[in-house]
């Protein structure tokens, strides 16, 4: 399944990159309209049809909300900051990808950019040398990291599996165990119900309330 999910996810960051190459994220676009037209170039240069979760392009105050939030939405401005976060299926399996742009030099906001990418990295390699891990210990790890960088966290989770769709869904509904939640104190590294290895996706989203300003990055991890 891994080679499937790099896959998918190698896919899925072309397709990112097409959206800066091909300039859809400009000033005085809805982020509804950039949500269309980022899912068209989707469809219409890499065929992927489906996205396994709700398609979110936040931007400005609106890239402090949560996951499950649906604030109003917003016309992107000048000097704006911009987030997307996707969860394209590639071949029948998952990608989860998230990236944060920056319209403008706005210094506060490029921190904000680099600091969540390099963090979310440095997050991995930790991670990579566990072998046994609480997803809450991840969790909170994340949500320290954020704070050593000057920013505060902003998610409710850092990340879930993905697998081929649909992936696992947790025996008792309503159950954190698939979520690197602050309350799920099960190892990560534990195989699913039929013995496989299971595959993480790391998310991370840092704010910063006194601007309204949240950055984002999220792949597998």
């Amino acid at each position: 399944m891994t080679k499937e999910l790099l896959h998918a996810q190698e896919i899925s960051i072309q397709f990112f990159k097409a959206i800066e190459e091909n300039k859809l994220i400009i000033p005085g676009k809805s982020e509804e309209q950039l949500s269309e037209e980022v899912c068209d170039l989707a469809l219409q240069k890499f065929g992927i049809e489906q996205h396994w979760h709700k398609k979110i392009v936040r931007s400005g105050k609106n890239t402090l909300a949560k996951y499950p939030d649906n604030p109003p939405v917003r016309i992107i401005e000048r000097d704006d900051i911009v987030f997307i976060d996707l969860g394209p299926i590639v071949g029948n399996y998952e990608a989860d990808i998230g990236r944060t742009y920056i319209l403008g030099n706005d210094s506060r906001k490029l921190k904000l950019k680099a600091d969540v990418e390099r963090v979310w990295y440095e997050i991995q390699k930790w991670y990579q040398q566990q072998t046994v891990l609480k997803a809450s210990d991840l969790f909170q790890y994340a949500v320290k990291e954020a704070e050593r960088s000057g920013w505060e966290f902003g998610g409710e989770i850092a990340g879930h599996i993905v697998g081929k769709f649909p992936h696992e869904q947790p025996a008792d509904p309503g159950s954190l165990e698939l979520d690197v939640h602050p309350d799920n104190h099960n190892d990560m590294f534990l195989p699913d119900a039929n013995g496989n290895k299971r595959h993480w996706i790391l998310e991370l989203q840092f704010i910063d309330k006194k601007n309204e300003i949240g950055g984002y990055f999220e792949q597998l991890l």
